[in-house]
Order: C-alpha cells, then structure tokens, then sequence
C-alpha cells in the first residue's frame, strides 16, 4: 500500500462507512474485454484441450479404483456407479463449457466468479483452486514415486528413510522425499519452457494410457464369464453382501458413486487454458464433454472386465490389473499395465500443474495477489516465475507432508468450484442483457413486488428486479441443500432405518429445493445467444449444485479444520494486499473521477471507494 492509499485509508476512518459500500466492495465485477490481447500464446487446438482433460482425469486411479470399489462398495454393479458419477460430471462439465464459452480466460472458475458474483467470491474460488491443484500435483508426485519405488523394490523409500528421517509425528512423513521434490520442479520448469511443449508431451503420455486401457479391455474379452455377475448368495464368503449383480444394494451403488464421482476431477484444467486456446469458445465445451466421456467409456470398460473376469470378492484392492493376470496366467501383461500406470501419472501430474500457474496469473494480473506471480516470460510466453513457484511449493507438500492425510482438502475446493459455477449459470442465464440498464434500474425494491414476480412473471425480459429475485433463490437453494445433504451424512444409519422422523424432513427440504427451481424457472431468461449453452435451465444446474453440496458434507471433520486454516491465509492476504491493489478498484476510482470532473455540481455522491 503506498503513501496516497494510507492516507485515504486515514480519511476513511473519519468518515461512516455504510453497509452498502462494504457490499459494493466485496461484490465488484471484472469488466473482460474480449477485444483486447493476451500475454500468452494461443496455441492450444480442441484436441490439445481434450488431451490435457483426459490426461488429467485418467490417472492410476483406473488402475486402482474400480477393483476396490467393486470389492468393498458395489459390486459388479460398480458399472452402475461409474455411469451415475459420470452423468453427474458431466452436468458439472456442460456449466464449465457454457462459462467458457462466454469468458475464455485464463483463471477458469476464478475468473467465472469474478465476472457473475464478484471479486471477494472470485478470491475465495481462486484460492480454493489453487489448493486444489498445489495438493492435487503433491498427491500425484508422491503416488509417481511410491509406484517406481516399488517397482525398483523399495530401494529410494529405504535409503531416504536411513538417511533422511522425520522424527516429528502427525501429517509429516517419515522421510524427506527428495525424489518427489527433484521431479517436481523438473515438471515445473519443462511447463514453463512452452504450452505447447507441455501439450506435445501429454499427448504422448495420455496416447499410450488409452491405449494400455484399450489392451486390457480387449485381451480381457477372453477370460470373461457373464456368471460372475450373478453369483448365488449361498457362494458369496461372509461380510461380501448377498452376490447377484447388486449384492451391497442401492445404499451400496450410491456409496461407489460417490468415490467414483472424484475420479472424474480433473476436466476443469481445460477452463484454465482458456486464453491459450485458438478458438476457446468451441475448443473449451468440446474438449470437456469429450473428455469426461472418454474418461467413462475408459472407466466403464475397465470395471466390466475386472468383476467378469473375477469375482466382486475375490479383486485385489490396491492393484486388480496385476492380480487379475497373475490369475489368469499372462504376467507379460503385467508390464504393459506398469507402462500405462506410469504415463497415467506423468499426464496426470501434468493436468495437475498446468492449470496451477495459470489461476496464480490470473489473480496476480488482477492485483488480488502479487504483481510479479503475473510476469509473463517474453520468449515463452509462459507465467514463468509462477510455474517455478508453484511448482517448488507443491514438491515441498510431496516432500515432507503425508499428502494422504491431506488430499481431501483438494476434494472441498474442486466441489466448492463446481457449485460456483453452476450457480454462476443460474444467475448469467437470468441476467439484465443491457448492462446499462442493470444500473439505471438499481433502486430498491418492495417485498410485496418480489412476492408477487414470485409466482407471476410481469415481465417477459429480466430486469434488474428479476435478476436479484434470481439470486437470492439461488442463496436459498444452496443453503437448503446443505442443510439437506448435511441430513443424509449426519443420519446416515437411520436412514437405512427409514425413521419416519427423518423421511418426514428430508420430503419437506426436498419439496423446498423443487418449488424454489420452480420459482427461478418462472423468471424470464436473457436473450443472449450463446456458442454453447447448458439444456433445461435450471434443472441441471440445480442438480450439479445439490451433488456436489451432498459430496463435501461426506468429508471428514479433519479436513475441514485444515481447510479453514488454509481460508484464514487466504483472507490475510486479501484484505492485507488484494483488495487494496485490485485492478477493479483502480478502475472504478478513475472512473469515479472522471464522473466528477464532468459534474462537479454533484455533492451527494462525493464519498470515494476507498476499499
């Protein structure tokens, strides 16, 4: 803050700060200009972007997810939850596209915020994003290492844990993992060098995943045995359900689908390259639908072999590939699927790191964090200094943190930007189409008028007074759903019970979400045409808003805790440097000046935005 800033902060403080210019503070918006350049290079073509999704999602996770799923959750009717978290991704995915389509930025969900709801909500997704994909590249790093560790029999986990040992106890390691450090910041520095660099090397690595994937697939058509998928119940061993193709229940698919759902994380990445795309307004909607459906059919087909070949009781949980072919016989495959697992986590690790700089320059560039985060590399053309940064931060989450424990913290922000966006939908789609009309009509409005707009649409295009009737249905909606999903997780066992009492509560919230969609339904819609919109408005949105709610509520206590910590950094830096330095707040003061200039005769509205 300079000398200028702390004395309007001094005058500030001998003036009244209304409600309402805190408020105006918090929710300014960011003014995108289409028109205008960009730093970075636009090289990026669809199948780039759709790489970088698939990369990104399809990690060792297919090699892992559906034999432990299929074993402990649902059964061969995993199938069944892969389809259901797939369907509930893509809802997720067609928000993400439509959003892209209107603002292609670098930032994804960050910069979505900071356009539809404003600067303060912007900071919070932005900061959340950044969580997510510094422990998402600490995770994926760390796995990296753990697989090849155990490929070269334990020889670096041995040799850090004589020589470099962590004697503290709690969520650090047992040894300082300079492995995953080293490959780290040599990942950083090869993003840094180039996108489209980076999107060559993805390509490969996402090209022979799938092509692993599609071996296993095809080679396991000849071992499989439909009567798997229907096993008597008087064969099944104790504690393995009742056998047949559902034998844990309906409890048990949605339980599977709700771990399956997070193996889906991970197509956002595409929203964040954005501005580096050649045609991101188709590029951006294409590649995130696309790639969420290679990622199922990849998904689906793996899980369908797995539970025909073997039992749902009898797979390994940590690695069903490999077990099911020492079962069968054919061990040379077991290299083919240690290839596919090893490019599975270079794309992944990848999809993790390249959007990380990216949301970190978006932010800088818009002086909610610092200046020199945004310096683009001339040559490059890359966010360089904060690719290395990022980079070095995440190595050192791998290097000395047992990232396990905090891997769900990346689950919050992921589903926290999720809901944003759908709700960012919401309110664009029902949106004033002439912003200037949005603030001449900004006068207060009665109750007794949002009641009746409620249930009779006197209006056949959005005005101001029914674009903020919108959001607040939309507040309601989000906080119903909480209170819903929060419901279900507390009581879980009396559910399963059907305690009237519960059933009762959850019919009338569930009536609520219903009529309040009903009612945002009502509202007319903006007339803006679109490159891509999301069908049945606002249903979809809805529904998005309402699994992702019900997902964070399923995480443990712990992470909550840890994730408030990380909240409580953020807005220490936000209402210390970034609401200060905002670009928006420079924007809107010179334009404030510039309005009394022009009419100095108005004295009632001399006091400055000094936020």
């Amino acid at each position: 803050m300079d000398i200028s800033e702390c004395l309007d902060f001094m005058r500030m403080g001998l003036r009244t700060i209304t409600f309402r210019q805190v408020v105006d503070t918090l929710s300014r918006k960011k003014v995108v200009e289409f028109e205008s350049g960009t730093k970075l290079a636009k090289v990026l073509t669809t199948l780039d972007l759709t790489a970088l999704g698939v990369g990104s999602t399809l990690g060792v996770g297919i090699y892992v997810l559906a034999g432990d799923v299929a074993k402990n959750n649902a059964g061969p009717a995993v199938t069944v939850s892969f389809f259901i978290a797939a369907v509930t991704s893509i809802l997720a995915g067609l928000c993400y596209a439509e959003f892209g389509a209107r603002v292609p930025k670098a930032g994804s969900a960050y910069v979505y915020s900071y356009v539809c709801i404003g600067e303060f909500f912007a900071f919070v997704i932005g900061w959340n994003l950044i969580l997510e994909y510094l422990i998402g590249s600490a995770t994926v790093v760390k796995a990296l290492f753990l697989y090849i560790d155990e490929l070269a029999n334990n020889v670096m986990s041995q040799f850090f844990q004589e020589n470099m040992p962590i004697m503290e106890e709690g969520d650090l390691g047992q040894y300082a993992d300079i492995f995953s450090l080293g490959l780290s910041i040599v990942f950083s520095v090869a993003i840094a060098l180039g996108a489209k660099e980076s999107s060559w090397v993805n390509n490969i690595f996402t090209l022979i995943n799938l092509l692993v994937v599609v071996t296993v697939i095809i080679s396991g058509l000849w071992k499989v045995n439909a009567y798997n998928w229907a096993i008597p119940q008087e064969e099944v061993p104790p504690g393995a359900g009742t056998g047949g193709f559902v034998p844990y229940g309906a409890q048990g698919i949605i339980t599977g689908a709700a771990r399956c759902f997070f193996a889906f994380i991970g197509f956002d990445c595409i929203a964040t390259a954005g501005e580096e795309a050649k045609t991101p307004s188709k590029s951006i909607p294409i590649g995130v639908v696309a790639s969420l459906l290679i990622v199922f059919f990849a998904y689906f087909g793996i899980s369908t072999i797995l539970t025909m070949i073997l039992p749902y009781y009898a797979q390994h949980e940590k690695a069903p590939l490999t077990h099911i072919y020492d079962v069968v016989g054919w061990p040379e495959l077991r290299v083919v699927v240690s290839v596919g697992a090893i490019c599975g986590l270079f794309s992944s690790l990848l999809g993790a790191m390249f959007p990380l700089p990216r949301i970190i320059y978006a932010m800088a560039s818009d002086g909610l964090l610092f200046k020199a985060l945004a310096i683009v590399h001339p040559k490059f053309q890359t966010p360089f200094m904060g690719t290395l940064i990022a980079g070095s931060i995440a190595g050192c989450l791998a290097c000395i943190f047992d990232v396990d424990k905090l891997a769900n913290m990346m689950s919050i922000g992921t589903l926290l930007a999720y809901s944003m966006v759908a709700a960012c939908v919401l309110i664009l789609r029902y949106a004033v189409d002439d912003p200037d009309k949005k603030f001449k009509d900004k006068e207060g409005f009665a109750l007794k008028e949002y009641f009746v707009q409620l249930f009779v649409r006197k209006s056949t295009i959005p005005t101001a007074m029914t674009a903020s009737l919108v959001a607040w249905l939309v507040l309601a909606y989000f906080c119903i759903a909480f209170i819903f999903s929060g419901l279900i997780t507390g009581f879980e066992t009396d559910l399963g019970n059907a305690e009237p009492w519960l059933l009762s509560i959850l019919a009338i919230l569930a009536l609520i979400l219903i009529s309040l969609l009903v009612m945002v339904a009502l509202q007319p819609k903006s007339s803006v045409k679109l490159t891509f919109s999301v069908p049945l408005v606002p249903w979809i949105p809805g529904i998005s808003i309402l699994v992702n709610v019900y997902l964070m509520t399923t995480l443990p206590t712990h992470t909550w805790e840890y994730y408030g910590y990380w909240m409580l950094i953020g807005l220490v830096i936000y209402f210390a440097y970034g609401i200060w330095n905002s670009t928006e707040r420079a924007f809107n003061k010179n334009k404030q000046n510039k309005e009394h200039e022009t009419l100095p005769d108005r004295n009632d509205n001399l006091n400055d935005t000094y936020m």
